[in-house]
């Protein structure tokens, strides 16, 4: 194509091409082409269209006052305003773009003409990769978005299934949105029948919308109100987001957030989020609705009932089978509702030679509270450790969340361990939790301790790691101080030596059978005595 060029029409057809392709902006490499195109001509007017959308539209004009950028190209007016000769920039039949020049100062040479489609025909390819650049980057922008909703939504949804009151939960809506959407005016509702109404509203009224049950159910998901009527009726300003609150049963509320401020209007992406924020209001309303009548209804043994049941399925059902490891655990709470917690979670992978966290923790308090407390650090912990692979950071994020969710006097000790199967490395976070052992094959016992304070008892704490290895033959012993602390009749307690000695004794034997003989042990210790506290146990064993 360049061939019939002299040296110097070559140089500069080179030197142009090497700067449309330094860049993939579009803007700068249109705007450099036009340049490059009316300075070479000494033309006094020039266009550049684009095709986007399915149609070739101005993006850049100069010299030509009755053409906009923007607009879709039209020949007519493009001859009308001055301009001269087209150019394709591409495929004719279907060409990425278009140049217009118009107004040179003398006539258009041949050879300049061929200097032209020559750097169009360089400038075909850059366009299109510049353009492929711009979509690519507007979907990571878009996924990027989608990814901070999804974020926003599951932490939403942790600050949902942490209250079990009506109106906490409508008020975490209500101040979530507002402060999203920047809306000065919202409303949630909710309603069922045998329960109070819950309301939570600023600068809006929705205390009729019980019943107005047909209305509701005609709506979608998620609405814009731009029929007069419907504004009317539910007595909201036009312009405002309406999301319904659903079960698969009934429509159990409305929540409405009025115009936006400074003018902006909602999105798409808006309304799905909204659209998911109700979808989990709802179960939130029900579980809160359902609790309180479950209280109303039974007496505390039943509410005692309860909370073992939610208790027991907490636990789990069994544990996980890793690589060199045999791993037993066992849990024997004081009364019907205990406040231990034991648990072997995976981080993303869940094969045998795949990390594993091993927790053991001793949350404050007793009965109801315990278990809910108890639920909540575990529904923390599995969805940190998706998220975060060092558990300085799980430790320091979970210690965030409970303290940000919880009742100050609401915490949890606990002793956590991260092991990698395969080596048999091990790193340990203790937070406040009493020491576990250590014995290794060679019968040297050493106890792993560290400082740090319970888990959501106070905000913006640190923790401190430590590491050690298991190597064949080794026994790690994790445990509640309710081990420890067992007492007999006299008041003396079964203490860690009593603790080594059965271990020591039962080295040989596999990790079900050592827990079993640890807690014969207690309680042969403490004969006739009651037992004050939960007991919890878990023994992991390192094998060939």
């Amino acid at each position: 194509m360049a061939t019939g060029f002299d040296a110097s029409r070559l140089e500069a057809l080179l030197e142009s091409a090497k700067l449309l392709q330094s860049s993939l902006e579009l803007d700068l490499i249109l705007k450099h082409l036009m340049r490059t195109a009316m300075g070479r001509l000494v033309a006094r007017r020039g266009l550049l269209a684009v095709r986007k959308q399915g149609a070739l539209r101005l993006n850049l004009v100069r010299g030509a006052a009755s053409l906009k950028a923007g607009e879709v190209f039209d020949e007519a007016q493009a001859r009308a305003a001055g301009v001269e000769y087209l150019f394709c920039i591409g495929n004719e039949s279907e060409p990425v773009g278009l140049l217009g020049i118009g107004g040179l100062v003398g006539t258009m040479q041949a050879e300049e003409a061929e200097f032209l489609q020559a750097l169009l025909g360089v400038a075909a390819s850059v366009i299109s990769n510049a353009q492929a650049h711009d979509e690519a980057r507007l979907a990571n922008t878009m996924l990027d978005q989608r990814l901070q909703e999804l974020r926003a939504l599951l932490d939403l949804g942790r600050g949902l299934a942490a209250t079990l009151d009506p109106e906490e939960v409508a008020q975490l809506v209500g101040l979530t949105l507002a402060g999203r959407w920047a809306v000065g005016k919202y409303a949630v509702a909710a309603f069922k029948e045998g329960q109070e109404p819950v309301l939570r509203q600023k600068g809006m009224d929705l205390s009729h919308v019980a019943g107005l049950q047909e209305v509701l159910l005609a709506l979608p998901e998620a609405q814009l109100v731009q029929n007069q009527d419907l504004a009317e009726s539910l007595k909201i300003p036009m312009g405002s987001l309406l999301i319904p609150i659903r079960t698969q049963e009934s429509q159990i509320g409305l929540i409405a957030c009025g115009p936006r401020m400074r003018g902006m209007s909602y999105r798409e992406a808006d309304l799905e989020f909204g659209a998911g924020l109700a979808s989990q209001a709802a179960v939130a309303f029900e579980n809160a609705w359902h609790f309180r009548d479950t209280l109303a209804r039974q007496q505390l043994e039943k509410e005692l009932n309860l909370a073992a049941s939610i208790q027991r399925d907490l636990f789990p059902k069994s544990l996980p089978v890793l690589a060199q490891c045999d791993i037993a655990a066992k849990n024997r709470q004081a009364r019907q509702v205990g406040g231990d917690y034991y648990d072997v979670l995976p981080f993303v992978a869940t094969g045998p030679t795949d990390p594993h966290m091993l927790v053991v923790a001793d949350i404050s308090g007793k009965g109801i509270s315990a278990a809910l407390l108890m639920s909540i650090i575990q529904a923390t912990l599995r969805t940190l450790l998706r998220r975060e692979s060092s558990l300085l950071e799980i430790a320091g994020v979970a210690n965030e969340l409970l303290h940000a969710t919880t009742p100050v006097n609401k915490y949890a000790t606990a002793f956590l361990v991260v092991m990698d199967p395969a080596t048999g490395a091990c790193k340990f976070v203790n937070a406040a939790h009493n020491p576990s052992l250590l014995l290794r094959a060679s019968g040297e016992v050493e106890m792993l301790d560290g400082p740090g304070l319970a888990i959501g008892l106070f905000p913006r704490r640190t923790y401190q790691e430590k590491s050690f290895e298991m190597h064949p033959g080794d026994i790690l012993v994790l445990y509640s101080d309710g081990v420890n602390e067992a007492q007999d009749a006299k008041d003396d307690e079964f203490g860690t030596d009593r603790l080594t000695e059965v271990v020591k004794a039962n080295a040989g034997e596999p990790a079900e059978v050592i827990v079993e003989r640890i807690f014969e042990a207690i309680d042969a210790f403490a004969g006739a005595a009651p037992q004050f506290d939960d007991i919890t146990l878990m023994v992991v064993k390192r094998t060939p």
